[in-house]
């Protein structure tokens, strides 16, 4: 598995619930959307359980990020063949204590190349809420491109699109 200058990245597990509880479950982390955060312990299992059978299907999904020092979880991250199927979704999130760091853009960074490598044909779309400007910092600063809003078929929602390359959107529906 990959490794960052600071990250070891492995694939997620139901075996890491414990450990991304606390990170899921934060208020602070879901200001932007609080009907995301993980109130429960079922809920992460079952999210880790979603992630684990992609790497099973795709070759490639999300990872549990842990500081290569002394193994303390950091956050999560990396891609995912997205529902649509035209793209990768790329995902981070960052324990509050850990935020401000650059951890987010280490590890997006590790997944836009996993992405590429896995499939160069599909571009990376990082879907975030409109209102969630860290989130848009840290795209903006991985040289991503907001295109606009969108549906996210992953959930409904919509959300700003931002690419790493030029990109059709038309299979997608305009938000």
């Amino acid at each position: 598995m990959p490794n960052t200058a600071r990250l070891s990245l492995t694939p997620m597990s139901p075996s890491d619930a414990k450990d991304l509880f606390p990170i899921f479950s934060d208020p602070d982390g879901w200001w932007f959307a609080p009907e995301s955060r993980h109130l429960e312990l079922a809920t992460t299992e079952g999210f880790l359980e979603r992630a684990a059978m992609r790497w099973e299907f795709d070759g490639l999904s999300y990872w549990t990020a842990r500081a290569l020092d002394d193994d303390r979880v950091i956050g999560v991250g990396g891609v995912q063949r997205h529902r649509s199927g035209v793209c990768w979704n790329l995902y981070y999130r960052i324990a509050g204590a850990e935020q401000r760091k650059g951890y987010a853009t280490e590890v997006a960074r590790a997944g836009i190349a996993a992405g590429r490598a896995a499939d160069a044909d599909l571009a990376v779309v990082a879907w975030i809420a409109p209102d969630n400007e860290p989130s848009r910092r840290t795209a903006r600063s991985l040289g991503l491109t907001d295109i606009g809003s969108y549906i996210d078929l992953n959930d409904g929602q919509p959300r700003l699109a931002y690419v790493d390359r030029p990109f059709d959107p038309s299979p997608l529906t305009r938000a």
